[in-house]
């Protein structure tokens, strides 16, 4: 199988070749190795750069016209003819191409693979029209949160019609519309089966001392680090051997600093910034003792599997596909939305139930190594060769 994919990514290119900073690219690549040739479109940033993610080399990688973000609509518009130029030269040399929306660029192209008789499959990460409304840079942008209705709306309809891989149960329920045969879910996991922790390691760490609390995740609206401080500063008034480790990097990261110290905690708060799975994040996992996410909106969060693979227990807010990745607090505890007072609560059942802790600690290895990437993959590739 010869595919394409479309995902609204932006790269950076040095003499070492092309590169990304999200780590979706890892996964892609793994799902290169299963195929004849896999060709990846994206945006090229025209400066030159690293990333921290280099684009595997059994991926071909082919440049779009760049522009800076989906906000910067004039770019954007400009950028859809080249765009459509080079995707449309490619499409001779493919067997079905995959494309990530309801990007409007993605719509662009999945009806020109459809025109030349290509076979298109859907792909679904996130829920747009939050993803929009969490990242607009001011309430004069408030038009585009229709317009993200919109889109989704359209690429509902084609989902009727088309094959669709979506990300996590909640958008499998959204896009299902009684042809389940047509709909694919699956998670995306970067870690295999051989590197989920053994359970007797991750139950025999130690919390009789220092407690460190993991978050891994941007530093902007959308993800709701500002809650972070908060959360901080009630589970210390329970227990002073509580630190947080904030990975990530946003506009957000100035301020999380400012409210910590305002708190009094800044002494308990690291904020590394960005880490990158190739420079040490799988460290930081193991080196926890419990994750912890806050997100406002989600579909579903890779960093859920990496915790429960590296036998963390898990507190998150009940959003999206958190839910469903979490068996519904089968396998992590579930707080509301921007509650930091009940965030901070599960956290200190997390130190003081250690039956509990154990228990959940288990049940996310289990599910690790269930849903394992070698257990997405097979599952991907073979949903991939049905529709074509």
């Amino acid at each position: 199988m010869r595919l394409g994919l479309y995902a609204d990514l932006v790269y950076r290119a040095d003499n070492g070749g092309p590169s990304t900073d999200r780590s979706f690219i890892l996964f892609i690549g793994a799902l290169a190795e299963h195929l004849d040739e896999l060709v990846v479109f994206g945006r090229l940033d025209p400066k030159a750069g690293r990333a921290p993610y280099a684009v595997p080399k059994q991926i071909r990688f082919v440049p779009l016209p760049y522009y800076a973000r989906v906000t910067a609509t004039g770019a954007l518009l400009r950028s859809a003819a080249g765009a459509r130029r080079v995707f449309a030269r490619e499409l001779k040399g493919l067997d079905a191409v995959w494309v990530f929306g309801p990007h409007p660029i993605a719509l662009e192209f999945a009806r020109l693979a459809h025109k030349r008789r290509v076979p298109v499959i859907l792909g679904v990460r996130q829920d747009f029209p939050r993803y929009i409304a969490h990242r607009l840079p001011s309430r004069r942008w408030a038009w585009a949160i229709p317009t993200a209705h919109a889109l989704e709306y359209v690429f509902r309809l084609l989902a009727r019609r088309l094959p669709t891989v979506v990300v996590g149960e909640a958008l499998g329920a959204r896009y299902r519309h009684g042809t389940a045969q047509r709909i694919h879910v699956t998670g995306i996991s970067l870690v295999s089966r051989a590197a989920v922790v053994p359970a007797h390691e991750a139950v025999k760490k130690d919390w009789s001392s220092e407690l460190r609390l993991l978050s891994v995740g941007r530093l902007d609206a959308e993800k709701n680090p500002l809650l972070l401080p908060e959360i901080l500063a009630r589970v210390r008034e329970q227990s002073a051997a509580w630190r947080l480790v904030a990975v990530g990097e946003g506009p957000l990261a100035a301020g999380i600093e400012t409210r910590a110290a305002e708190l009094g905690v800044a002494d308990g708060l690291d904020l590394p910034g960005y880490v990158s799975h190739v420079d040490g994040l799988s460290e930081l996992y193991h080196e926890s003792h419990a994750f912890l996410h806050v997100s406002h909106t989600e579909g579903l969060p890779q960093v859920l599997f990496e915790a429960q693979a590296a036998g963390l227990p898990v507190v998150a807010t009940d959003v999206g596909g958190v839910a469903a990745a979490l068996g519904h607090g089968e396998r992590g505890l579930l707080v509301k939305p921007a509650d930091a007072t009940a965030a901070a609560q599960a956290c200190e059942r997390l130190r003081l139930e250690p039956d509990l802790r154990n228990t959940l600690i288990r049940r996310g290895l289990d599910f690790a190594r269930r849903e394992s990437m070698e257990t997405q993959l097979d599952g991907l590739v073979a949903f991939l060769r049905s529709q074509i």
